[in-house]
């Protein structure tokens, strides 16, 4: 540490910045990203006066073959033209088309490098037999959407044409605003086996009891988005940008096997025709219960599991003001049900899941489902729907209005049949209820283009479930959210902004979920506070909830009302891949100088003596001197050195104090310690400073210094701190809160990081010889002679 005096106008000096070469400005506003503002959306984020949306009702009917695994469905679809544009065609998703031997996203398969494919080094790197197997049963599956019929309301048929996942229908007459129009289709298509073909949807067989679960998505002919920023959302569904839709009505008439059990968006209309009049009874019971009910049990569910019914029932639902349909349906179903009913929230929370998923889901995914709402309401708005399920089968994780689809399981023991899961599995299962649950919010209220940004639901979506995981328990295993679990990827190579098009995203789960997700964490806990962070949130979902926000209004809604300049924030985050890494580079303890000769004499001559001693003089330490043997020779010079204080520096003193003001005499005699600390941006994103300063009396406290301490200079800094007495040690960061990549230079004096070496035993290897006369086990031997024999054969 070094100490200089520095007189009361040296600090007028800026100690905040360093000259640069080229001048990064980091705080530079967002104004060349951001789109201009219009009538439809406004500077401050919110919709314009002139906002507009389209609109999509739906009357379908569809019918479950489960011996074929296909459905077959009509419907008609009412497309209301609430825009100023005038259109002459329509589009339509196809999302099914995906699974066409000859989609493109079959034909888009690669592997991330030749080394990593066939040279991998373990089984996480490697090719899996799922894997092959599903690009190998993708080649035969006969998977898309025969479309049948395609006529106006009045049976006329309409011209069409179908381009991968899109179809487009050109409109008999041109459709102006505020005009509606009515057009019926007939299709069907074969239901994917999702654990072969993978996606968002599918069905699954249970080998034990020869019977299957359905989950039925993406299943009928859908509306494309039209809105004013993007035109027609008509990019193709090639797998990672989801969906943008409309909201509308949907009657929906879905006919089953009779011994099945239907899970739907929507509420179910006619009950007296599906349920037993015990059912019944269970779901009225349920509704005022604060506990799960079963609606179907278990001894239920296995009983309709022996015997396949050969009639069919049609359960009708309807949702009114949803932007898509989904459900399930398998006489499996193990069906539970509570309600929740707070503020303006009217809910049955209800779960469907077949025994194989017990006792892990009866114990927490209805529970998992209230505790969504009632947390994902404090951070946004009331649940506006009248159910929300969580469907246990084939798909790990997916989201619809009012349905989630969820897949952790327990495991049983193939030898004894216990039944047992994981923490891995139980938090597992918390976790993506609560995710999937809370996409209720986060698109398919708060409408955001999926297609195009998935980090507006995905890392939104996040964020609120981290701060719903903690309120679930203390401890809760860390997750999505936490800086500290960031950093891996934040110091990795191959990134891309997060504002990137979801097919072009890299590392995606943390490129759209973790690291959005940190950001706004880290927005809330260290950038503007709680009060005003959620008070920001709840006004964007508040502006945006049945509308369709863009990355700007949600940019722009943030700082408008937190009343906060983020620019600097949105482009490090969102707009790079910088990361933190602040490093403290040095720090110099400045005195103020009191001008008093006794103090300051005394002062530099501490300092002298503080010196390292000289290697001559040290040597020295003994030597015959002459003034010693002959003491005659010393003079005054010899009594006094430099630093003796005379009567000349006296009377300078005492003229120069006599001509300050009282405030200036203060000044000088307060006695505080400066420091300058030198900083560096190592890794490019500007923070704030999160300093923990640790005195010389043992007293530890931290100051906080907004991140425009970095507005004249992104690079390097010199910030000045003040403390009472003498500082000991600086920390940038104690909590680990900012994502610092580096935390081995956030501290003076540096401090040792621990770690450990691993030490292995040296093995000999690529012994052919040995190998081939390892004896052949007594089964294998068997199974391999008969292998060869087929061989031969062939």
């Amino acid at each position: 540490m070094m100490r200089m005096p520095i007189s009361i106008a040296a600090l007028c000096i800026s100690l905040s910045a360093h000259a640069a070469d080229a001048f990064d400005d980091k705080f530079r506003q967002l104004d060349e990203l951001l789109p201009t503002a219009t009538p439809y959306r406004t500077a401050s984020g919110a919709p314009g006066h002139a906002y507009w949306q389209q609109r999509a009702d739906y009357t379908l009917r569809a019918t479950l073959d489960e011996a074929k695994r296909a459905i077959s469905a009509s419907g008609q679809i009412t497309y209301h033209n609430n825009s100023p544009d005038t259109l002459h065609y329509l589009w339509l998703q196809l999302d099914q088309n995906i699974y066409k031997p000859d989609s493109a996203a079959r034909r888009m398969l690669t592997a991330p490098s030749r080394e990593a494919w066939a040279k991998a080094k373990g089984q996480d790197e490697g090719m899996k037999f799922e894997g092959m197997r599903g690009i190998l049963a993708g080649r035969e599956f006969d998977g898309g959407f025969r479309i049948g019929a395609v006529k106006t309301a009045a049976g006329q048929p309409l011209a069409y044409t179908i381009n991968q996942t899109m179809m487009r229908i050109d409109l008999p007459a041109p459709l102006k605003p505020g005009e509606k129009f009515s057009f019926a289709l007939d299709w069907q298509y074969n239901i994917n086996e999702q654990k072969v073909l993978g996606g968002r949807s599918g069905y699954e067989v249970f080998e034990q009891d020869k019977n299957a679960l359905f989950e039925v998505a993406q299943w009928f002919p859908r509306m494309a988005a039209y809105y004013d920023v993007a035109g027609w959302q008509h990019k193709q569904f090639i797998g990672s940008g989801e969906f943008t839709l409309e909201f509308g009505d949907y009657d929906v008439s879905l006919t089953v096997p009779a011994d099945h059990v239907v899970a739907s968006t929507g509420e179910l209309l006619n009950p007296e025709q599906v349920l037993s009049a015990a059912q019944r009874e269970r779901l009225a019971r349920a509704r005022g219960s604060d506990k799960p009910v079963l609606i179907v049990t278990q001894a239920e569910a296995e009983a309709a599991e022996k015997s396949v019914s050969g009639a069919t029932k049609t359960w009708r639902f309807k949702a009114n003001n949803v932007r898509d349909f989904a459900w399930a349906s398998s006489r499996k179903f193990i069906w539970d049900a509570q309600g929740y009913k707070k503020g303006g929230t009217n809910v049955m929370a209800m779960s469907y899941y077949p025994k194989e998923g017990n006792p892990l889901w009866e114990k927490y995914s209805t529970q998992a489902i209230v505790h969504t709402i009632e947390q994902y309401n404090k951070y946004s708005f009331d649940y506006p729907y009248p159910t929300a399920i969580s469907v246990n089968g084939p798909v790990g994780g997916m989201e619809y209005p009012m349905i989630s689809f969820n897949g952790p399981r327990p495991t049983k023991d193939k030898k004894t049949g216990e039944l047992t899961y994981s923490k891995r599995a139980k938090y597992g299962l918390i976790g993506v209820v609560i995710h999937e649950v809370g996409h209720n919010y986060f698109p398919m209220i708060v409408n955001s283009d999926e297609r195009q940004w998935t980090w507006m639901d995905e890392g939104l979506n996040t964020f609120v479930q981290y701060l719903a995981e903690q309120a679930w328990e203390e401890h809760y295993p860390q997750s999505r959210g936490e800086p500290r679990a960031i950093v891996d990827y934040m110091r990795s190579r191959n990134q891309v902004p997060i504002m990137t098009n979801s097919e072009s995203l890299l590392q995606f789960g943390n490129n759209a979920y973790a690291k959005p997700a940190t950001a706004l964490n880290i927005l809330r806990e260290t950038i503007l506070g709680r009060e005003l962070f959620d008070h920001a949130f709840r006004e964007y979902g508040r502006r945006w909830k049945f509308k369709r926000p863009t990355p700007a209004d949600f940019f722009r809604t943030m700082e408008d009302a937190s009343g906060t300049d983020l620019d600097w924030f949105w482009r490090g985050w969102f707009y790079t891949t910088d990361a933190v890494d602040i490093s403290v580079d040095g720090i110099s303890e400045i005195g103020v100088s009191s001008k008093n000769p006794e103090t300051e004499k005394a002062w530099k001559k501490a300092q002298k003596a503080g010196e390292p001693e000289s290697v001559t003089d040290r040597m020295n330490k003994g030597m015959a001197r002459r003034t010693e043997a002959h003491p005659e020779l010393k003079d005054f010079y010899n009594e006094h050195d430099d630093y003796t204080v005379t009567n000349k520096d006296r009377n300078s003193y005492a003229e120069a104090v006599g001509k300050l003001e009282p405030w200036e005499k203060q000044l000088l005699e307060q006695g505080k310690h400066l420091y300058l600390v030198d900083l560096s941006n190592v890794g490019g994103l500007v923070m704030p400073l999160v300093l923990e300063i640790e005195l010389k009396g043992g007293k530890k406290y931290i100051e906080r210094v907004p991140a425009e301490v970095w507005r004249y200079s992104p690079k390097k800094i010199t910030k000045l701190i003040v403390t009472d007495e003498p500082m000991v040690g600086l920390t940038q960061d104690p909590y680990w809160e900012t994502a610092d990549i580096d935390t081995g230079n956030n501290s003076w004096p540096r401090k040792v990081t621990p770690s450990r070496v691993e030490l292995f035993k040296s093995e000999q290897r690529d012994d052919m010889m040995k190998d081939f006369n390892t004896p052949l086990k007594a089964k294998d031997a068997k199974t391999e002679a008969g292998d060869i024999k087929d061989e031969a054969g062939k």
